[in-house]
This record gives C-alpha cells, sequence and structure tokens, in this order.
C-alpha cells in the first residue's frame, strides 16, 4: 500500500503540487471532529484537481473519499488509506436563473437557502437547518421538515472520475430514496439545479427562522456529533426507538447517547471513532432484540472498524 500512495502522490503533485498533503488529519473536517488521517488529501480548485484524482485512484487502486461538510460520516481511528478529496473555493458559487438556482457543489446548503431569500424564491427553507454542503446534501437526499432536497432538484452536474469528465444529468438518473442515492463513490457532484416559486420574503424568513429554532431547541448543537445516527424506519423514529429501549444518556468510552435527542450521539474530547461504532452496535442490537427493528445507519463509517458488521 506505501508504493501505490508514493504513485498516487506523485500523479497528484504532478497537477497540484505542494496543495496535495500526505497523512493529513481529518477530525477537524467532520462535525463529529473524530477519526485519524488520510493518506493523501486535495481541496480541488479545478477539473484538473480532479482528472488527476481519478488518475491516481484508477493506476493504484487507491479508493476515493469526498468530504462535503463532514456532517454525516465517521472516521475510523487509524484513519482513511485512501485519497480525500474536498471541493475548493472555485466549486462554492451560486447564481439565479429564472425561478431557478444553480449552484456549485461546495456551497453550504444554509447559504443557498439565503440566496433563495434574497431573490425571493421559496421552496429551500428546509435548507437552513442542515449543515451539509450542497454536493453532500444531494449525494445522501438530505432533508428536514417532511421535505428533501430530492422535492427541489431537477438537475445534477456530476465529475465521473474514472472518465475525467464532467456532464449534468436529470435528477431522476439518482434514483432517490429517502437519505439515499444511487450517485456512485467515483462520481463527484460538482453543481446542481434546484426549481423553487416566488414568495415573499416575510413568509420566506419566517420558515427559514422556524427552522433554525427548530434544529436549536430539539438539537446538542454545543456538542460534536455527527447529526442523526440512524435513518426513521418506516412509520416510526429511532429516536423513539432508542429511547424506548432506555438507552438515552447510555455510554461508551468518550461518546454518549444524546439526552437531548435520542437519535444523536455525543462526543467529548479524546473519544474515539472505536467508541461510537461499539454504541451504534450496542443500540441496534438493543433495538433488534426489544423491537424486532434492524435500525440502519444513516451516519457513513468510513475506513476499518473492528466491529465490522456496524459499518
Amino acid at each position: 500500500m506505501t508504493g501505490d500512495v508514493g504513485r498516487a502522490e506523485e500523479i497528484l503533485r504532478a497537477a497540484a503540487g505542494g496543495r496535495v498533503r500526505s497523512r493529513f488529519p481529518l477530525a477537524s473536517l467532520t462535525t463529529f471532529r473524530i477519526g485519524g488521517p488520510a493518506a493523501l488529501y486535495l481541496e480541488a480548485e479545478s477539473d484538473a484537481d480532479l482528472v488527476a484524482a481519478g488518475q491516481a485512484s484508477a493506476t493504484t487502486g487507491l479508493p476515493v473519499l469526498v468530504l462535503g461538510k463532514g456532517s454525516n460520516v465517521l472516521i475510523a481511528d487509524a484513519g482513511f488509506a485512501g485519497i480525500v478529496l474536498r471541493l475548493g473555493k472555485p466549486f462554492r458559487w451560486a447564481a439565479r436563473e429564472g425561478h431557478e438556482l444553480v449552484a456549485g457543489g461546495a456551497m453550504p446548503l444554509p447559504a443557498l437557502s439565503g440566496v433563495a431569500l434574497l431573490h425571493r424564491l421559496a421552496g429551500l427553507e428546509f435548507g437552513v437547518a442542515i449543515p451539509a454542503t450542497l454536493g453532500g446534501a444531494v449525494r445522501m437526499n438530505a432533508g428536514a421538515h417532511d421535505r428533501s432536497v430530492s422535492n427541489v432538484l431537477t438537475a445534477i452536474e456530476v465529475f465521473a472520475l474514472p472518465e475525467g469528465v464532467r456532464r449534468w444529468v436529470p435528477s431522476q438518473e439518482a434514483r432517490f430514496a429517502y437519505r439515499t442515492s444511487e450517485l456512485g463513490d467515483e462520481t463527484v457532484v460538482i453543481g446542481a439545479r434546484v426549481s423553487l416559486s416566488p414568495g415573499e420574503p416575510e413568509a420566506i424568513r419566517a420558515l427559514m427562522d422556524e427552522a433554525r429554532e427548530w434544529r436549536r431547541r430539539t438539537q446538542p448543537l454545543a456538542q460534536p456529533n455527527c447529526g442523526s445516527v440512524f435513518k426513521n424506519p418506516p412509520g416510526d423514529h429511532a429516536a423513539r426507538l432508542v429511547e424506548a429501549v432506555g438507552a438515552k444518556g447510555m455510554r461508551v468510552g468518550g461518546v454518549e447517547v444524546s439526552t437531548k435527542h435520542a437519535n444523536f450521539i455525543v462526543a467529548d474530547r479524546g473519544a474515539r471513532a472505536e467508541d461510537v461504532a461499539n454504541l451504534v452496535h450496542q443500540l441496534q442490537t438493543r433495538v433488534a432484540e426489544e423491537f424486532g427493528v434492524a435500525l440502519e445507519t444513516e451516519v457513513r463509517f468510513v475506513g476499518e472498524f473492528q466491529d465490522a458488521t456496524t459499518g
């Protein structure tokens, strides 16, 4: 693997020079503030950077991970033995085209909601409560308040790493479902188009304020966490099930189930990714034994964990 990393680094440096980092710590790039380093890290500033990443992966077999705001991911303590890409400032932009907004994949979803308000466009108010980039939100079909990104999405601009080309695809090609899409790991979401409707600024702002207040009131924002840990089972809520088995406040090592919202796990300083994996597995086991429900994780496990069944 060391030789593969060295060869991949050569390919990346030929395109991006000193911007390529090795053994780059990832914890600070995630909302959990947990996890080890990436073998290689690059903040992409151009298509040329993405082409190089695709070539490095194809040549060496190293996997590629695209990080946005890092709000739905848990990095293993040993890190990620591959290439981590993050879209840089050239991919953070937004423009209005009639009743649509077009934006880059690095555009934060809350900021894009603000752009919609500025242009008196309604329909994206829920996005103000989702700490994700547009690219990450599209990939996982992020949502809140009974709305999801797929409800307003009309087209996605993707960069296919194997082919080294960008193209627009209709949103239907992503085959969205609850908190998921079929966009492959070798596809980078570099932009998207959303269709909105004219609205009054006062009404739009009121819905945004309501979403912010709901998040502040119900979620443990003052403590590191990854957002919702589990997907809600059909017709039920993961938080209700976790609380029903008496697991609210349950602790493993440096992490515990939030006492404010049972579908959140919060981390103390020095917490380990394995603590999270262990706690997740215990919660899944308790709920399965008590209710016969298999809780599926919404958080993405990246890297190698001792309990492989959890991720």
